[in-house]
């Protein structure tokens, strides 16, 4: 049945009791009479009024339809339905996740969420527009405060993402990258509870145990609340095994490599890393005492002019490095890369002792004559002393 519309009848004009219009007579009805020809014409119909109504009604509709699935355009005319949208390129600036897998739409949700653009509408159909929106990577992005939709989807497309949130820098030891990621955010039970699980870490059984050097010097893509403090270290033990693999150095070697390379890194400035190796592995050959201070200092838990002559000289304690031949028992902060390299090749060359005879310049001498090594301290004490150290 259809049903009618308000204030309007499908029955015609109706038939009253009394009055003239409704009135019918005996002569009104007879064969031929002027009245049985009136009632013969055809009633007017409403009907065809009724369906154009409807029908404008509809086309109406499917017209509001398509300019609210236009973001308020019209055949190219913006209409009062238009998209909400700021103008410009921005103010303050905000950090924005965009996961794997994001598309215009989810990538819209975050933005309007944190009042990057004004609507989802205005940058989904930004976003449908520029063809270099492919290009948005997940991570982390930089953008701005009531960016206009069209300048946030250019920006996310040609700005780099800002990878990391935790950086692990070189020559940190164990205790030094805890508390990194305990000021970064992480707590500290929960690191504290990883570190004390090497193995859970991933430690391979070549390290013995031991974490310290183990530790991948890098940046992190991480942030605390979003990756757990042991997915973290578990990154970090892994690039250093993935590194050792691809520098192709035997497993056996493995734990050797990390100790020198963790001596290079904490006494080598960095265009002599290949010398201070060369010094390491003659004074091994010759089973002779590195006397490195980075050792002492990193086993006696403070630095080097601290440290009494008596400490220095304590056969006992296996990090007295003037006086206990071979390497330390483990290595005394995480190497780079670089590092590591030099380790592996070193270049040829007789030297025994080194010593930087200017902060400054970081400049370095490196000989196989004891007598000569002791000019060069006293070159050094000399420039010490004319500039204050």
């Amino acid at each position: 049945m259809t049903e009618a519309l308000p204030g309007v009848s499908y029955e015609g004009p109706p038939r009253h009791a009394s009055g003239q219009r409704g009135r019918r007579t005996e002569r009104d009805t007879r064969p031929g009479g002027r009245a049985s020809r009136r009632d013969r014409r055809p009633k007017r119909s409403r009907r065809p009024l009724i369906i154009a109504v409807v029908a404008v009604l509809v086309v109406l509709g499917a017209l509001g339809a398509w300019t609210v699935k236009n973001d308020g355009y019209l055949f190219g005319i913006r209409t009062p339905l238009a998209a909400a949208d700021y103008e410009g390129t921005g103010g303050e600036p905000v950090d924005v996740e965009v996961p794997e897998g994001a598309n215009g739409y989810s990538i819209a949700a975050e933005l309007v969420e944190q009042d990057v653009v004004a609507s989802s509408e205005a940058f989904v159909r930004a976003f449908n527009a520029n063809p270099d929106a492919a290009a948005i990577q997940p991570g982390t992005h930089e953008l701005r405060l009531h960016m206009s939709a069209e300048s946030a989807v250019a920006l996310l497309a040609t700005n780099a993402v800002v990878r990391g949130g935790l950086t692990v820098v070189e020559g940190h030891t164990v205790a030094q990258i805890r508390e990194t990621m305990v000021e970064a955010g992480w707590p500290e039970q929960d690191v504290r509870a990883a570190l004390d699980d090497p193995q859970g870490l991933g430690l391979p059984a070549e390290a013995g145990g031991h974490l310290e050097g183990w530790l991948a010097a890098s940046t992190y893509d991480a942030k605390p609340g979003t990756v757990p403090a042991a997915d973290v270290l578990k990154q970090m033990v892994a690039l250093t095994v993935s590194e050792l693999k691809e520098l192709e150095v035997p497993p056996a070697q493995w734990n050797d490599v990390i100790i020198k390379a963790s001596l290079v890194e904490r006494e080598a400035p960095d265009e002599y890393r290949g010398q201070v190796a060369r010094v390491i592995e003659n004074r091994l050959a010759a089973n002779e005492p590195l006397g490195l201070d980075a050792i002492d200092s990193y086993g006696r838990k403070k630095p080097s002019h601290l440290i009494t002559t008596e400490e220095f000289q304590d056969e006992s304690f296996p990090y007295a490095s003037r006086v206990v031949p071979g390497l330390p028992p483990t290595a005394i902060g995480a190497p780079s890369r670089a590092s590591v390299e030099a380790v592996l090749n070193p270049p040829a060359g007789p030297w025994r002792w080194y010593v930087t005879v200017n902060l400054d310049s970081q400049e370095t001498k490196f000989t196989d004559d004891y007598d000569e090594f002791l000019e060069f301290r006293e070159e050094y004490q000399a420039w010490a002393a004319e500039n204050g150290y």
